[in-house]
């Protein structure tokens, strides 16, 4: 069976509370990942919780979408990416690893919309 996506969930522990915390920082990593895995950006939103706390942020892409959720005070975030087609979602999760300085990674990965494979006659 083939499909049609690939949704990502990926845990991600270990990382700078600076890096969680700066809006900049996250945002900037989530456009860079998009742009590792060949996706195209269609609008984007971040939201800064205050002062030492967390941030959240969504990728809305041609190809479906990124989110983030941040908790600095743990050194962790959650991301969410769902990628439809050819796009590459390991290249955008190294992307985050490296611009978020993550220590450990844990990652579930889901295929999306299962096809049956076409029968020739």
């Amino acid at each position: 069976m083939s499909h049609l996506g690939e949704h990502l969930l990926a845990e991600l522990y270990q990382c700078p509370a600076t890096a969680l915390a700066d809006t900049g920082t996250v945002e900037q990593a989530l456009y860079a990942a998009a742009h590792a895995a060949g996706a195209h950006v269609l609008a984007g939103h971040f939201h800064h919780f205050g002062a030492g706390l967390g941030v959240t942020g969504v990728l809305l892409l041609a190809e479906s979408h990124i989110s983030i959720h941040t908790w600095p005070e743990h050194g962790y975030a959650a991301v969410d990416l769902f990628l439809c087609g050819s796009t590459a979602h390991t290249a955008a999760l190294a992307v985050l690893q490296q611009a978020l300085q993550v220590g450990r990674i844990e990652q579930r990965c889901v295929a999306r919309g299962q096809l049956p494979v076409a029968i020739p006659l």
